[in-house]
């Protein structure tokens, strides 16, 4: 709660009860599917290949995605 309160409502103004909810859904999309863990090297968690270790990653172009405006970037 205390994540989705500081990173998401706290940040919006909602505009009515359809609007909260779809910003809820991507951001529950993105927490538990895209975000980076530390436990799993900064990969998300629904990857399927084994971890590499983070000193053998090679360096790849960077591409930003933006998420609810630019409140949260991938």
């Amino acid at each position: 709660m205390r994540t989705v309160r500081s990173e998401v409502t706290d940040r919006l103004l909602f505009v009515n009860d359809g609007h909260l909810r779809g910003v809820l859904g991507r951001y529950i999309c993105h927490y538990n599917q895209h975000r980076p863990y530390r436990t799993l090297l900064l990969r998300p968690p629904q990857r399927s290949s084994a971890p590499t270790p983070a000193l053998r990653v090679a360096i790849a172009a960077v591409h930003r995605q933006v998420i609810l405006g630019g409140l949260i970037n991938e």
